[in-house]
C-alpha cells in the first residue's frame, strides 16, 4: 500500500494558538483575541490569502510581512518575528514519526504531500530525519501549487507513478481528504497517530 502524508498537522507539530501565545502574547490575552489574531494573519488559510502566496512561493518572507502588517495593523518587526518563529514550532510528532517507520517496516512506501514556504521547506531538510521514511515528496513552494487544487494531486500522482496503485492519503484538514479522494485516492482526516494506527490495524495494513 502507498501512503502520501501531509507534514504540517501531522508529522509536524502545527498549533497556530499555541504559537502566537508564545511569540506575540500581548495579541493574546485571552482565547478570542488569540483566535482573533490567528484569523488576521492565516486568513483562514484561504487560497487567495496572504500566507497562501507564501505556501505557493510567490513571496518572500519580508514582503509577506509587510503585506500582513499593512492588512492587520500591527508593527512589521511583530510580523516578522512571527514568521521567523515558525520552524523550531514544526517540530515532528514522534508519535506520527513511529508511525511511519512502523509502516515502512511493514512493506509500505510513503510519501509526502505538503503545503510548505521554501525557507520552512529547506529548514525542516536540514534538521530533521524523519525524511528518510520518504520514497519522495512534494513540497507547495517549489511546485507552485497548493492543497487542494486538483493539479496538485495530479503532479503528486505523476511523481510518485501512483496511477492504478492504492493509496491512502492522510492530512488533517477536511477539504484536502476531500481533494484526494476527487483523484480517486482513499484518505482519512488526520487527529492523532494512535487514531490512524487503529484503523490501519483494523483494516490489516499494520499488525497489533
Amino acid at each position: 500500500m502507498v501512503f502520501v502524508f501531509d507534514l504540517g498537522g501531522v508529522v509536524l507539530n502545527w498549533q497556530p494558538l499555541a504559537l502566537i501565545r508564545q511569540v506575540l502574547p500581548h495579541r493574546a490575552p485571552d482565547a478570542h483575541s488569540a483566535q482573533n489574531a490567528i484569523g488576521q494573519i492565516f486568513e483562514s488559510f484561504n487560497p487567495q490569502s496572504d500566507w497562501a502566496q507564501f505556501d505557493l512561493g510567490l513571496i518572500e518572507p519580508a514582503p509577506l510581512a509587510a503585506k500582513i502588517a499593512k492588512r492587520v495593523g500591527w508593527p512589521q518587526a511583530e510580523i516578522t518575528q512571527l514568521i521567523a518563529s515558525v520552524p523550531k514550532h514544526l517540530n515532528p510528532v514522534q508519535e506520527t514519526v513511529q508511525l511511519m517507520a512502523d509502516l515502512k517496516q511493514a512493506g509500505h512506501t510513503l510519501y509526502y504531500l505538503s503545503n510548505m514556504p521554501a525557507p520552512y521547506a529547506d529548514h525542516l531538510e536540514r534538521h530533521h530525519d524523519f525524511f528518510q521514511h520518504f520514497t519522495d515528496g512534494i513540497f507547495s513552494a517549489r511546485v507552485n501549487c497548493i492543497k487542494p487544487h486538483p493539479r496538485m494531486f495530479d503532479m503528486a500522482e505523476r511523481q510518485f507513478n501512483l496511477s492504478g496503485v492504492p493509496c491512502i492519503f492522510l492530512d488533517d484538514v477536511a477539504h484536502n481528504i476531500n481533494a484526494a479522494k476527487a483523484q480517486g485516492w482513499a484518505g482519512y482526516c488526520f487527529e492523532d497517530a494512535a487514531q490512524i494506527r487503529q484503523i490501519l490495524q483494523a483494516q490489516g495494513l499494520l499488525s497489533n
